[in-house]
Formats: structure tokens, sequence, C-alpha cells
């Protein structure tokens, strides 16, 4: 069975772009793993800012609770507050601020080190130690080792700047005790044959190890990075997976141009190597039948070909829009005129198709995109050409769908394709009607319990005229050219895309549907984008129909 990719607008020019690897520039961190690490930074903030105002704090209440005349440090009470509120702001930089992810880190470094002047002077603003009969007592390990540590987990940057700021982050603790001896006069209640040893094997020790974790992360993160480059792509974000491949955004590594990836990675192609060859084979012939056509209302595809891990990949245009399925979901049936407005762009497309002898095959609202194409709405492009069926070679193309079943979505498969007969591409304007239907009555023609009752309803039943089925009115033309369509007799229907598109022309007999009229629909409802983003890839097992 054939998956269905749909796509909707993604960025196209993600913030991080700023910080990807090029050859002439320095190695960083993979534009992913640099927005997650940013995101995380501003939790770490605030995560800083609430434990060190409930260590710091939370003991100091409780004494003064027990004892009225306790009475807090003023430097130790200033830096506290200090502290809280640069963890604070952090946050709220990191949410809210539109600096590229490796800006926001490389200040995040920054605040690595004056979080732990805050650590350190909580810890040793009185001294080394507190009373002089510790000496000799194992001190334990300080704050700052958890912080150093744990920084470049949560916050990644490169192996050199984690090092200057863990480094940074160590001296604290000593420039901390060397400052309060200074100006404060205080003692350190230790020699330093203690004192020295004591950081050496703690906060420098976890600086260094510091380092050699930010080289770790940093080598996988090249590793994932070469594992998303495909062909002259380089993948950015998964948006669909299914059970026949994945689909991503991608950008060209030398072009602004942003495309939507199609990927079938080596293990999902079969378990033995005439599958994997059959697989492969069928997607290479959907790249190729849709590079042949040149309708606009095709969707581009603009590179194919095979990985170097052996998956198949074709790269295509990245749409901002919805499917006709997502559109009637969310909105509600369409009106008549609009209808026709939709489905004579799609005709456009399955007319030079079936020119070609190629028959879609697998024609539905999920593989019709509605989008926004530079200034341009309501433009219609078919997607998904995977059961593309050609003519001249019925029996290879037959050999390269699923095994033993019938290609095809139930809920929009002619009669014909039901029985295993040959099809033409009166099966896709059998599948047309069945748009038509869905796009008109939100419904589809015909409702059932398992995709077999739909399939043999396809070829036994009669469909009942939309017009019963909606309250909205539908023009008797209109209904009677969609009826038309649902012909069980291939012979009975239009016989070409061009043909069905001046019939639905004729059908109505009101004001059309106008690029003015589009235009004022998308900017009132703004159906793609950010704020629902119908994004995917289906797929159904190669062991039964979907519908």
């Amino acid at each position: 069975m054939s998956d269905t990719l749909f796509l909707n607008k993604a960025p196209s020019t993600p913030s991080s772009a700023a910080a990807t690897t090029t050859a002439a520039g320095p190695v960083t961190l993979p534009p992913e793993l640099l927005a997650d690490a940013s995101r995380r930074l501003g939790w770490l903030g605030l995560i800083y800012a609430c434990t060190y105002a409930l260590a710091y704090w939370g003991p100091h209440i409780v004494a003064r609770l027990s004892e009225p005349e306790h009475t807090y440090g003023a430097v130790q009470n200033w830096a506290a507050v200090a502290s809280i509120a640069c963890g604070l702001a952090v946050f709220v930089v990191a949410r809210r601020a539109s600096m590229p992810p490796q800006r926001l880190l490389d200040l995040g470094l920054v605040f690595a080190v004056v979080a732990s002047f805050g650590i350190s002077i909580a810890e040793f603003s009185q001294g080394f130690l507190a009373q002089p009969q510790g000496m000799g007592r194992y001190l334990g390990v300080p704050w700052e080792c958890v912080w150093i540590i744990l920084f470049p987990l949560i916050a990644p940057n490169t192996p050199n700047k984690i090092l200057v700021a863990s480094l940074g982050s160590a001296s604290t603790a000593p420039l901390t005790l060397f400052v309060v001896r200074q100006v404060g006069g205080v003692e350190l209640n230790a020699p330093l044959t203690m004192i020295v040893p004591y950081f050496l094997f703690s906060v420098y020790i976890c600086a260094a190890l510091a380092y050699v974790m930010s080289r770790v992360i940093l080598r996988y993160g090249m590793r994932l990075k070469t594992a998303r480059e495909v062909g002259s792509y380089e993948l950015v974000r998964q948006i669909g997976s299914g059970g026949m491949g994945e689909v991503w955004v991608a950008r060209h590594r030398m072009l602004a141009r942003p495309a939507a990836i199609k990927l079938i990675r080596p293990e999902l192609l079969g378990v033995d190597e005439r599958s994997r060859r059959l697989a492969s084979r069928r997607f290479e012939r959907e790249a190729q039948a849709t590079a042949a056509l040149g309708s606009t209302h095709t969707i581009d595809l603009y590179d194919f070909g095979v990985a170097d891990d052996g998956a198949f990949y074709y790269a295509m245009e990245l749409l901002d829009g919805v499917t006709l399925e997502a559109l009637v979901k969310r909105f509600g049936p369409v009106g008549p005129a609009r209808a026709v407005y939709l489905l004579r762009q799609a005709c456009h497309s399955l007319d030079e198709a079936h020119a070609h002898g190629l028959t879609h095959r697998d024609i539905k609202p999920a593989n019709i995109f509605t989008c926004r194409l530079g200034p341009d709405y309501d433009f219609v492009k078919v997607l998904d050409f995977g059961l593309v069926k050609l003519s001249s070679d019925l029996r290879e193309a037959t050999d390269l769908t699923a095994e033993g079943i019938t290609a095809g979505t139930p809920a929009y498969m002619a009669p014909e394709m039901a029985l295993g007969r040959e099809v033409d591409g009166r099966a896709d304007i059998y599948a047309l009607g069945c748009v038509a239907n869905w796009l008109l009555t939100g419904r589809p023609v015909f409702d059932a319990d398992t995709p077999m009752a739909t399939i043999l309803k396809h070829v036994q039943d009669t469909p009942e005229p939309p017009s019963r089925r909606t309250e909205l009115p539908i023009p008797p033309a209109l209904e009677s050219v969609v009826l038309c369509c649902l012909a069980k007799d291939p012979n009975n229907r239009p016989q070409t895309a061009s043909e069905l598109s001046l019939r639905l022309q004729a059908s109505l007999g009101g004001d059309p549907w106008t690029a003015y009229d589009a235009r004022e629909w998308w900017e009132r409802h703004k159906p793609s984008g950010p704020t629902r983003p119908d994004v995917g890839l289906r797929a159904a097992p190669a062991s039964s129909p979907t519908r």
C-alpha cells in the first residue's frame, strides 16, 4: 500500500541557520541541537534561581524563627539576590529574546561563571572553614562541582568555550577566598597546603571533565549532522513519519531554497533483498513520474537519488497550506463555487498525467493540497504519485505495488480498481468525484465499518446525491457532474480530466470563486502556519488497504 505525503509550512530559514557548519567557518553543533540547548538554557536559569533561593534563604528563615536575634550577612544577602535575579533574567531572555541560539548559548557561558560566583560567595565568604577545629576533616565536594558538570550537559557549546567557562567557574571559589581575606580580613582557617589540593582535586578536575564531555557532545552532534546530510540537502527537522518512510524539512547546502525531503530508510524497504529492490524501484518510479510532469498544479520535484547510507530520497517544494482533507475537517464543507475552483486545478494536473499515460490511482483529499504560492491563494498541488501506473508497462507497475492486494484508498477507489481490472485515467476521475463529494458534504461517498465493506459499496451501491447529505445548496448541474464521475461503468464518466474541468465550469449557476475571494478567505482564516500544522506522512502497511 502506498504511503501518502502531505506537507505544510515550516520555517524556511531557522533562526539557528547562522550557527551551521560551513567549509570556512568554525565547527559548531548542528542547528537543531543548538535550538534545543538554547531553550534548555532558559530552564536551567530558572532552576538555578529557585534552587539558590531555597538553599540560601530557607536555612536563614528557619534560623530566624528559632532565634529572633539571628542576623544575615549583608554581602551574602546581596550576592543571593543578585544570583537569583541573574538566573531569572537568563530564563526571560531565553524565552523571549530573538537572538540566534549560538549567541544565546555564548551569553549563557557568562551566566555560568557569574552563577558560580554566587555559589562561591555563599560557601566561602566566611573563610575556607568556619570553625578551626574542622581542619583535617574531609570537606566534601563544593557545590561548584555540580554546576560545572551540569552546565555543559544542559547547555552545550564548543569544547574550547566550555573549557574557558569551566575554568572561570572553578576559579570563583579560590578568588572568593582571596577577596574576603584581602578586603574583608577574614581568616582562612586552613593552610594553603590544604586549600590548593582541595580545589585542584575538586573544581578543577570537574572543569577538565566538562571539557571532555563537551567534546563527546560535539562529536555526537557532528555524527548526527553527517547522518542528516542527504545528497545536496541538510535535513533540518522531521515533520512526519509512517510505515514506509519519513518526511523532513531540509535546506540546500548552497542555495537558500527550502525543501521537503521524502526519505525511505534501507531497513524500511523490506525484510528481504527482493522486497527492498521492488520498494526502491517503486519510489524511484514515483520520483521519475512526478519529475516528468510540468503542470503548475503538480508538486515540483527538485532532486532524487540514494543517500550514502542506502536510503532512497527525493526533494520536493515545501508548501504552505493544508490538504483538502484537513480543510474540510477544520472549516466544514466548502461552497460549490470554491469546490469547482479547487477541482478544476486538480484536473489540470491529472490531464497532463493522463496524456503521458500515467494514472495516479490514489486521488483523495489527503493528496490534494491547497496553499499560498507567491501571490496566489487556494493554489492546488496534487501530491504523491506513489501508486502511479504506467499504461505502457502495466505488469511492472503492478509488481511494484504491494503484492496480493488492490492498491489505493478504499473510500476513493474506483470499482474497476476494487475488482482488479485494468485501470486508466477514468479511475482518477471517479476518485475526483469522491473528492468533490467530500468538499461539498464533508462526508465520504460511502460510510462503512471496515475497508472491505467500503470497497464493496463502491462496487455495488448507488451513491446518494450530495444535496441529500448536506444543508448547503448545491446546483443541480454540479450535482449531476459529480454523480456522473461516480458512475460504475468508466464509459459513463467524463472521459478526460479536461472534459471534467469544462463540465465543472459550466455547472455553476452563480458567481464563480475568484482569486480575490481566495485571498480574502486565507487572510481571514489563516489555515496554515504554526497555529495548526497539518503535517505528516501517512502510511499503510503493505498487508492491508487503508481508508
